[in-house]
């Protein structure tokens, strides 16, 4: 079943086009989330669907209810939505205790005192906060008011919930743990939720779908293996992952492949839409995807390493190619002194796409 559907949205700031028909849907069940670079347009769309910005096209349907419609124009707003939200900054009431922010909402749906105890201890229990309900936020760590936060947007069963950046204002390391805890959170209690975010691994551990937004339109959209794997234009494989990036020319366009040469080198690769033979290119791959070989062989290059640089669970070493002026990164397991080695780029692994900007 389809809980959240938007159709061709578009929404303009002045002059300033946001969104530019964005279509999309959630289904029930499934974590959606809106990746891309600052100003593409991925918290606008989430804060269109919650009733907080006013599209000036299209339609946004929850459930079996239009909540918006641009012709003819009608609106419901967004206290009559029934969404769940959790802000970036969780916008806990410092003066009430954690039980009262999480019983606000069903204060307001005027609940009876008893079912509103009985249902606020439940969500408590399952956030790991049953102990802590006569605490003030003031009283908690960050993780803690985030899953208040959480608690009050879970407690009166909407049928989708928004995350806005949830995970932003917490610390690296509560930050892994509290990804864990939401995944874990979002399985045990079946939620449909629409999350922004603009940390892809993030996203990728959380998301059964990702949606890639830029500059006010959808890029690209899929699972996150297929975000990852077979990106299907040049910024989204420059946006997602730990890459490098080599600009040559095609000389060879054959079966899906093509072949890029460079001042001192020519690899074949996963021909994009729109490489033809004689056209400037950029080659992307997955830094994790290059290895250090011993003999010769297809698709490899022969480089001077610059450096290795340490960091805790492997070696990142630099290369820099000959004429070109490109470093290559390359990650391994053990120290190495800097001398040539040969290097080989996968072909199957290796994207190339026509020459344009990278991400901004």
């Amino acid at each position: 079943m389809i809980e959240l559907a938007v159709d061709n949205l578009h929404l303009t700031y002045g002059d300033n086009p946001v969104l530019k028909g964005v279509s999309m849907q959630l289904k029930r069940g499934e974590v959606v989330s809106l990746l891309g670079p600052s100003g593409s347009g991925k918290t606008t769309l989430l804060r269109a669907v919650a009733g907080l910005e006013k599209p000036s096209q299209g339609r946004i349907t929850i459930g079996s209810n239009v909540v918006y419609d641009g012709n003819p124009r009608s609106e419901v707003p967004a206290e009559e939505r029934n969404l769940g939200l959790v802000f970036q900054s969780y916008a806990l009431w410092p003066h009430k205790t954690v039980f009262e922010n999480v019983a606000y909402p069903l204060k307001l749906r005027k609940v009876a005192s008893a079912e509103i105890a009985q249902r606020v201890q439940t969500v408590l229990d399952q956030l790991g906060l049953g102990t802590l309900g006569k605490r003030h936020p003031y009283q908690l760590s960050g993780g803690q008011q985030q899953r208040v936060a959480i608690g009050r947007a879970l407690v009166y069963n909407p049928p989708v919930i928004l995350l806005d950046e949830p995970l932003s204002n917490l610390d690296a390391k509560l930050r892994e743990e509290a990804r864990v805890f939401l995944r874990e959170l979002i399985v045990k209690l079946g939620l449909s939720a629409l999350m922004v975010t603009h940390d892809q691994n993030e996203a990728m551990a959380i998301s059964d779908r990702i949606l890639l937004l830029n500059n006010g339109v959808i890029e690209q959209q899929g699972t996150p293996q297929e975000m990852y794997s077979t990106p299907s234009t040049l910024f989204t494989a420059e946006f997602m992952g730990s890459n490098n990036r080599l600009h040559g020319n095609v000389t060879e366009v054959v079966n899906g492949k093509a072949r890029i040469e460079g001042a001192s080198w020519a690899l074949w690769g996963v021909a994009g839409p729109g490489v033809a033979v004689g056209q400037p290119a950029t080659a992307v791959i997955r830094v994790e995807s290059l290895r250090l070989i011993d003999q010769p062989q297809d698709n490899s290059m022969e480089l001077p390493m610059l450096t290795s640089m340490y960091l805790g669970d492997r070696w990142e070493y630099l290369f820099r190619t000959q004429g070109d002026d490109f470093v290559l990164r390359v990650y391994g397991t053990q120290p190495r002194s800097e001398q040539n080695y040969r290097l080989v780029l996968p072909a199957e692994q290796l994207w190339i796409f026509p020459k344009s900007g990278s991400p901004g």
